[in-house]
């Protein structure tokens, strides 16, 4: 395995509560990936050594505190399911296709892979409820994020105006170009607040994924959204991006724990 010296480095979402949650998106410092996933890669299925992978893994989580065996973690597959889990995943144990999981148990630790897509983080401070959803374009325009927040209400009893939600770094709205098959599905989403979230210039379509996942939340009655405003392709020194880098690069990690 190649070996990176550069540190671990991280970001926070400043609305969540320190003493309460922990979250964190971790950038691609600090890891032992070789190009061109370089450094800290967490996505399997990308052509990276497994055992790159997994020591960077335990890189991380022991930088965040916890035991790797506190994961739960899901194969990620562009859809709106959302799974509610009371216990780790096993690490011998295969992944269920979701990309939202939820839990009230503070023994467990919700990880997620991005590199580029929206990753979103919950919190409910009443119920004690932690979340994280994946929402590319297709989780987007299938509203994972009201998805969630409905199965948090539905299984938690949460109420949407106590819940926290956040967007951490992922493609900005001047870096997603989309071609007519796409905005035309996004049309049949966001209707007439399309215009909110599809931009026109040169005859070329962008997609704000920041703002059409703020709709989603407020639609689903959400008060409190921080947007974090790192994009993603912009920023491939700290950030794998997909699109800025042409599908040849790894995925960084998302962590989230209950005090």
């Amino acid at each position: 395995m190649a070996i990176f010296n550069s540190k671990l480095q991280t970001i926070s979402l400043g609305s969540f509560p320190t003493n309460e949650v922990k979250q964190a998106f971790y950038t691609r410092h600090g890891g032992v990936s070789p190009e061109p996933w370089s450094s800290l890669n967490h996505g399997g299925m990308l052509g990276d050594d497994r055992d790159n992978i997994i020591e960077n893994r335990r890189r991380i989580f022991q930088h965040f505190g916890r035991p790797v065996e506190s994961i739960y973690d899901v194969w990620q597959v562009h859809s709106a399911e959302v799974v509610c889990v009371d216990r780790p995943r096993p690490l011998n144990t295969p992944h269920l296709k979701a990309d939202a999981i939820l839990t009230n148990n503070p023994e467990i630790t919700l990880m997620m892979r991005f590199a580029d897509c929206v990753p979103i983080l919950f919190y409910d401070p009443v119920e004690h409820v932690i979340g994280i959803a994946h929402a590319g374009w297709q989780g987007t325009v299938l509203k994972v994020a009201k998805a969630v927040i409905e199965k948090m209400v539905i299984h938690y009893g949460s109420r949407p105006r106590n819940i926290l939600a956040g967007i951490g770094p992922s493609i900005g709205p001047e870096c997603y170009g989309i071609g007519n098959d796409v905005a035309e599905k996004v049309q049949n989403a966001f209707g007439k607040c399309t215009a909110e979230v599809v931009s026109t210039k040169n005859g070329k379509d962008t997609l704000d994924l920041w703002k059409a996942n703020q709709l989603t939340l407020m639609e689903a009655g959400v008060e409190q959204i921080e947007i974090s405003g790192i994009c993603t392709a912009c920023n491939t020194m700290d950030w794998y991006s997909h699109r800025a880098e042409n599908a040849k690069t790894g995925r960084f990690g998302a962590l989230i724990s209950l005090m």
